[in-house]
């Protein structure tokens, strides 16, 4: 018998030559059936593969109800709380989460274990992502802009959240600009293209030798603020794409005499957990919001009642310490 048939109750029957009862009652453990013709029936269904009902529906139901998510390992402090909004759609849900790296997304995500994804890894390839969604598998991305008719994309106002922030800053009176950029991203371009949009439009004149490109990492931060250092006169402020880079730069400012913001000023985006502590100026992406939605959207475009309409997400400045009062 091929392996393609499910297997029933009445094959058992067929193949022991007793009735479809006689097998349901040994399946079921009911103690009416002899010893030898129960064994005989639980060999041939061993046999013939046969899977309970029961068991049968579990699988299904994993299946239906697994997600994969795509997550980059790099920066845990940005994604916990990403992570933590989704994990609690799931669980209100029942979905089951498969957190998955760039490395192993493939191997998951192209297997029939999962019903859906969500995309966190801005280093994952475009190619990889549309293969995948190209087999009928849909998704969400996160602050990634991917046309797709089983693709929503959900994005943060970068470009609206940077521009308040520049704008304040040009309003307060800093006229010398650094920026610190991460890793080329739609994150990155949007926020980079804000912070230029400001200063063009006040007649702010910009030194590319003060535009400098990190990987969003604190190293990168501290790299960048070693060679701020070496400039002849150090800008007033440093905007920085992400806060990981914009702490980099502070700590190593700092191990070198240099006062924030006494000295220069320094500013991210993000908000990550660590910017509270050191009074980081930065702009504030409700994460925890972010993945809590990301699910529910995937979850109800499973359910047959989502869209997958592109949905913007505000965010807004926190004006702290790491900013000195020029009015």
């Amino acid at each position: 018998m091929s392996r393609d048939k499910m297997v029933g109750i009445k094959d058992i029957a067929d193949k022991c030559g007793v009735s479809p009862t006689t097998v349901s009652n040994v399946l079921n453990n009911k103690n009416n059936v002899g010893r030898q013709t129960r064994d005989r029936i639980l060999e041939a269904a061993r046999e013939l593969g046969y899977v309970p009902k029961r068991a049968e529906e579990m699988v299904h139901k994993r299946k239906k109800n697994t997600v994969a998510i795509n997550f980059s390992d790099f920066d845990a402090q940005f994604y916990f709380d990403v992570l933590h909004g989704i994990s609690d759609y799931a669980v209100k849900k029942d979905f089951n989460l498969l957190i998955c790296t760039k490395e192993n997304f493939s191997k998951y995500a192209d297997s029939d274990s999962i019903c859906g994804c969500i995309i966190m890894d801005w280093s994952t390839d475009d190619a990889t992502i549309l293969k995948i969604a190209d087999k009928g598998i849909p998704m969400v991305t996160l602050d990634r802009q991917m046309p797709h008719k089983l693709i929503k994309n959900m994005v943060t106002g970068n470009y609206e959240s940077e521009r308040t922030l520049v704008e304040k800053l040009v309003d307060s009176g800093f006229r010398s600009f650094a920026f610190l950029g991460g890793i080329d991203s739609d994150d990155n371009r949007e926020r980079y293209r804000a912070f230029r949009d400001v200063l063009k439009e006040n007649d702010i004149s910009f030194n590319r030798n003060l535009l400098y490109e990190g990987d969003w990492t604190e190293k990168s931060g501290a790299a960048a603020a070693r060679l701020i250092m070496l400039q002849p006169k150090m800008p007033e402020v440093l905007v920085c794409a992400n806060d990981l880079m914009a702490i980099g730069a502070i700590r190593k400012f700092q191990e070198n005499g240099i006062r924030v913001p006494e000295d220069i000023s320094v500013c991210g985006f993000d908000d990550v957990i660590m910017s509270k502590y050191l009074g980081l100026t930065t702009v504030s992406v409700p994460n925890y919001e972010r993945g809590y939605l990301a699910m529910q959207a995937l979850a109800d475009i499973i359910d047959g009642t989502g869209n997958f309409d592109n949905f913007k997400i505000g965010a807004r400045v926190k004006w702290r310490k790491s900013i000195k009062p020029v009015t």
